[in-house]
């Protein structure tokens, strides 16, 4: 089996506490079980409006996460120094919208790469490895390389997504191109964002992506039969894409 790195994102797990404001269900506890289940990464999200993870749960999944933890934020001085300060295993670098219900697209590193390209040189002087969250598109890859990052990983909403056959087929083969191309020039190569159950094994199939952060789908799960089974059920999947 190709090896692979599954990072379970709980800020889903934090929206639910938020929606009333107390102080559970409690994502650091989510994580816990994550673990226990097979997540080899915890990833959350800052948002710079704080929707869902607060900065008291960063604070915290630093002092507890055993494996990895990946911290997603925008590419902004504020939230540089904060990662700058929790020192996370990595960070993603993501385009951020407030009246967005959730990330909406990959981060455009071609039209803003000096802004982009001073967060990554000021993470990585803290020994921080830095991904980027981006289209599978050449360009952004390429750009992401110019600029220094260790990692790309490809939105993958647009396959999620597809209405039908030739829309799904050519957009797995951006996935797949664009896998190919990122891990050539020597860019660790990782994917996110809608994936579940039902859709994982044609982007979980392809080798040169090492890692799947993911998110809804599992939280979502977890509601239904329990964190740790919904985090095994995801890696079975995934390794069964693999084999």
């Amino acid at each position: 089996m190709k090896p692979f790195t599954l990072g379970v994102n709980v800020d889903h797990v934090a929206t639910l506490r938020q929606a009333r404001r107390t102080t559970y269900p409690d994502p650091v506890a989510a994580a816990v079980l994550a673990e226990l289940g097979g997540a080899d990464q915890i990833t959350i999200h800052l948002r710079e409006d704080r929707r869902h993870i607060q900065e008291r749960d960063l604070r915290l999944l630093r002092q507890t996460v055993q494996g990895k933890l990946n911290l997603e934020m925008a590419a902004t001085k504020e939230m540089s120094a904060l990662a700058y300060e929790h020192k996370p295993d990595m960070v993603t670098l993501v385009p951020e919208k407030r009246e967005e219900l959730t990330t909406e697209g990959g981060l455009d590193v071609v039209s803003g790469r000096e802004q982009v390209r001073e967060v990554v040189r000021f993470l990585k002087d803290g020994d921080i490895r830095v991904s980027l969250f981006i289209d599978p598109d050449i360009d952004q890859i390429r750009a992401a390389h110019k600029i220094g990052a260790d990692a790309v990983e490809l939105h993958t909403g647009a396959w999620c997504e597809a209405r039908n056959s030739d829309i799904r087929q050519r957009e797995l083969q951006r996935l797949v191109d664009s896998a190919k191309t990122a891990a050539k020039i020597g860019l660790g190569v990782y994917a996110g964002h809608g994936l579940n159950l039902h859709n994982i094994a044609p982007v979980a199939a392809i080798e040169e992506i090492t890692e799947f952060n993911i998110g809804h789908s599992i939280i979502a799960q977890a509601v239904l039969v329990g964190m740790e089974r919904a985090v095994r059920e995801m890696r079975v999947a995934i390794e069964k894409a693999r084999s």
